[in-house]
Parts: structure tokens; C-alpha cells; sequence
């Protein structure tokens, strides 16, 4: 169940989102559990996401294009709209090139280099589409100086003399204030407030709604000393609930970020009932997660089961965390990389066994 739903429920009426930035009008409202709005694309080339951290860390004085402007301005109101990120390239990749008509002064070759070694960096081909928020964190994660790509050590030519502002340190600066400085955070307040909410809907709720992958998540919290009050999430609580007062409290698997069980954690995109951890890019790993773990018990989206039966099937069938949560050969800045997968093996597998053994003697 979503807040939506429960304020529903208890006869107060939802809202639709609205915004609209820059020409782009975004609406999202929302809905059941792994809703997703509709975000019209925002199509940037390269460089321009870079322009956007050096407009940040730039003195207040310094000029901003137009466009530099309105991508802020856009990913500020929309964090997980679609960006599309185009160059002039030719070859087979020509489909997508977008002409000269944003290139900067520094000249034509200048521009398809830069545009190209921006894209290496981060690992991307033209025309690849990424939310908003996932570009900028593998942006930040993976070009931390403009050093060799807005500029040169060495002025070879006339035509390689680079941005004047290549040498400021603007997108140095920008670059240490984080992607805060792109995408508002969710306030301490805000998620203060969806924890109470969130908790009262839980424990009134017929049936406790969770995405699958995150009841292993619990195990492992659980074996790692985590208790309740936890800021971040409503697991530790639900276990709480679960051996304490209710064991035969139905549980119901849902897909995304539902908002009973992750309402205060700051890695969720209320707007979309989506997880935006792991440089954004939750989403895929965890919906894999969350696929693997329902194949594994033979159960699907929607099933609902009683607390103590699922948690002894999960502890049947999932001995160990290895086979749902480790990632192999997915490297940084993979959207399948997760730094929870690539240390699997060592603490949280073994946060899962010791949260494992403990429960299957309280659950018996």
C-alpha cells in the first residue's frame, strides 16, 4: 500500500504532482506501488552536463547560457526525467548527430572531441538515455577535473586553445558540493513525517505491503544489531512487529519502493515510488533482486503470505544471500553495479546468516 492508497482509505484525497520547467511540463501522480510518471526527454550533448557543474561552482557573476540554465532548472523540478545525450560523431553512430548549431566557440573538432571523451569516461555510446539523476551521479563519480577534456596542459594550436573557463577550477568546485547542488535532497522533515505516517499504515494495514528483496534485508539488519527506532526504513519495526506482536501478519510482495515499508528512506523518488540508490541506478538491480528472490520461492508479485510461513520459506530456500545479491563482473559505473552485491560475500552475507539463524529459532 502507498500513501495515496491509505490516505484513501481513510477518506483523505490524494494530489497530483505537477511542474513545469523550461518549457517542459512533467507531471507524475502518484498511484500503486511502481507508478511511473510521464517525463518528456530532455535531449543535452555532452558538454552540457558539464557546464551545468561549472555553472554551480562558478562565482555568482559568472555568465550562463540559456541552456545550461534550463537543464538545471529542468533536473532540479524532475530529478529522474530522461536525458538523452547526443554528439556529432558520423561513422555508424551519424543517426544521432545533432548538428553544430549548440557547439561552442572553440571550434568543430574541438566540440566532437570533448563531446567523445566526456562519453568515454562514462562509458556510454550517443544517443544512450539515462534518468536525470543517475547521469550526474556517474558524471560526478567519474570525471572529477575538466583537466584533458575542457582544456589542455599543452596549447598545441589555435584550435585547441579549450573553454576559458577550463582553468578557473568552477567545475572543480562544483564538483566537490556534491550532487546536492543538482538534486534537491529529501528534507529531514519530510521523511521525519512519511516515518510516522508510514508506521501508523503498517500497523492498521490487512496486509503489510514490501518489494520482495528487501525481506533479506531485514534478516541481515536483524543480524547485524539493527532495533528499532531506524531512520532510514521501516524493516527493522516490521521484524519488530513480526516476532512481538503479530507473527501471522499477512505480507504482501509488491514491486518498487513501496511506501509502507521505505516512506523515510532518502533514496526513494516518492514521485515514482522508485529506488535511486547505487549512483541512481537502484532500480535495475533491485528489481533483479526482486525477480530472483520470487523465482526462488515460486511465489510472484502480489502474492500474500502470512509473516512466519514466508520468513521459514525464505529461510528454506535462501540459505545464503550469495545467489540473489552478489553482482560478478559489473564494475562501477555499470548500471548493474551494486556496492552491496560486490561485497556480498563478506559482511552481509554474514549479517544474513547470523539474522538467519536467530529468527528461524524465534519463528518456529
Amino acid at each position: 500500500m502507498d500513501r495515496r492508497e491509505f490516505l484513501k482509505e481513510a477518506g483523505i484525497s490524494g494530489t497530483t504532482l505537477l511542474a513545469a520547467n523550461s518549457g517542459l511540463n512533467v507531471q507524475a501522480e502518484q498511484g500503486q506501488s511502481g507508478s511511473s510518471g510521464t517525463y518528456p526527454p530532455l535531449t543535452v550533448r555532452p558538454y552540457q552536463l558539464l557546464c551545468v557543474v561549472c555553472s554551480i561552482g562558478a562565482a555568482d557573476s559568472a555568465p550562463m547560457s540559456e541552456k545550461t540554465r534550463a537543464i538545471r532548472e529542468a533536473v532540479r523540478a524532475t530529478p529522474d526525467m530522461p536525458i538523452t545525450v547526443v554528439c556529432n560523431v558520423g561513422d555508424v553512430y551519424v543517426y544521432q548527430d545533432p548538428g553544430t548549431q549548440e557547439d561552442t566557440p572553440e571550434g568543430r573538432d574541438f566540440n566532437r572531441k570533448r563531446d567523445l571523451d566526456i562519453l568515454q569516461r562514462l562509458d556510454l555510446a550517443p544517443a544512450s538515455t539515462l534518468p536525470a539523476r543517475t547521469l550526474f551521479l556517474r558524471l560526478l563519480k567519474q570525471i572529477a577535473s575538466v583537466d584533458g577534456i575542457c582544456g589542455y596542459a599543452a596549447v598545441t594550436s589555435g584550435a585547441w586553445k579549450g573553454c576559458p573557463r577550463a582553468q578557473t577550477g568552477s567545475y572543480e568546485n562544483g564538483h566537490e558540493k556534491g550532487v546536492d547542488a543538482i538534486v534537491p535532497p529529501r528534507s529531514e522533515e519530510e521523511m521525519a513525517s512519511e516515518k510516522e505516517a508510514s508506521l501508523k499504515a503498517m500497523h492498521s494495514a490487512r496486509a503489510v505491503t514490501i518489494r520482495p528483496h528487501i525481506l533479506l534485508c531485514a534478516v541481515c539488519q536483524f543480524g547485524g544489531g539493527t532495533r528499532p527506532p531506524f531512520k532510514a526504513d521501516n524493516l527493522p519495526e516490521l521484524l519488530d512487529m513480526i516476532l512481538h506482536k503479530n507473527p501471522d501478519v499477512s505480507i504482501k510482495l509488491v514491486e518498487g519502493a513501496d511506501w509502507m515499508i521505505c516512506a523515510p528512506c532518502p533514496n526513494r523518488a516518492p514521485a515514482l515510488s522508485a529506488c535511486v540508490n547505487v549512483l541512481g541506478a537502484g532500480g535495475l538491480s533491485n528489481q533483479k533482486r526482486d525477480l530472483d528472490m520470487l523465482q526462488k520461492l515460486g511465489l510472484e508479485y502480489g502474492s500474500t503470505v502470512k509473516a512466519r510461513d514466508l520468513y521459514r520459506l525464505i529461510f528454506e530456500k535462501i540459505p545464503t544471500t550469495s545467489e540473489i545479491c552478489q553482482r560478478d563482473g559489473n564494475c562501477c559505473p555499470s548500471v548493474w553495479w551494486d556496492p552491496c552485491g560486490e561485497s556480498n560475500v563478506k559482511q552481509s552475507t554474514a549479517n544474513y546468516e547470523k539474522g538467519r539463524n536467530e529468527l528461524m529459532e524465534r519463528l518456529k
